[in-house]
């Protein structure tokens, strides 16, 4: 039997404030396995990004264990963390983060700059990368000429263009309308279907909950429910 992606165990994250400290994780377990397309909901305070910048190895457990992909993230070296992240792991975030002075086509190959790849290479998974998000005729413009829907698919595209095993999404949706929202969320379940990427998202966006199989509802830093989602085919 594969193994999981993503295995938590009894997780405990503390913050210092001032001379005390707030606990925003509590003895928290989690299994995720490969292919899931799946989110982690609840108010804001209730610990999703802090688990996301974890399993992504921004961050580090204060006890207990996080793995991701096999290797322990207490244990990883700066330099394991950040080859983790650059080959195998995709973030997208609610400010897409693209660099103005660089065309659509420059914003997404920068995640490949890392990456000992030709020219022709990183231009062949850069324009595919377009196609999934079907942007391929904008990948001469800059940022400030595109609509925020057309945004988020760049930030889309710059996660996947690496081919990753996970893409972290921190709302993804906040800053879009309902039709940009549902187009987003459409190509991210096309892309997991097609590529066998996991998706974990941190959302309490209906519109975004309304497309995962799976929903792990936090609360004051616990599991409060781990729940599949059915879908009904039309």
């Amino acid at each position: 039997m594969e193994k999981p992606i993503v295995q938590i165990d009894n997780l405990t994250k503390r913050f210092p404030v001032g001379n005390s400290e707030f606990t925003a994780l509590s003895h928290l377990s989690l299994t995720i396995d490969k292919g899931e397309f799946m989110g982690l909901v609840g108010p804001s305070g209730s610990g999703k990004t802090t688990l996301l910048n974890i399993i992504g190895s921004l961050d580090t457990p204060t006890e207990g264990s996080v793995e991701v992909m096999g290797q322990s993230i207490a244990t990883l070296t700066h330099k394991q963390a950040a080859i983790l992240r650059n080959y195998h792991i995709g973030f997208i975030f609610q400010s897409y983060n693209l660099l103005p002075v660089y065309t659509v086509f420059e914003n997404v190959e920068f995640a490949l700059l890392l990456q000992n790849l030709s020219a022709d290479e990183r231009k062949k998974w850069v324009m595919q990368a377009l196609e999934w998000v079907g942007l391929t005729d904008k990948a001469k413009s800059k940022p400030s000429q595109l609509s925020g829907g057309e945004s988020q698919r760049v930030s889309i595209a710059r996660a996947m263009v690496k081919r990753p095993q996970l893409v972290l999404a921190d709302e993804p949706s906040a800053n879009l309308d309902a039709r940009n929202s549902h187009h987003i969320v459409q190509t991210m379940k096309k892309l997991n279907k097609e590529l066998h990427t996991t998706f974990i998202f941190s959302t309490h966006d209906e519109k975004v909950m309304q497309y995962l199989d799976r929903i792990v509802s936090l609360k004051d830093g616990m599991v409060e429910k781990d729940e599949a989602v059915l879908h009904i085919q039309n």
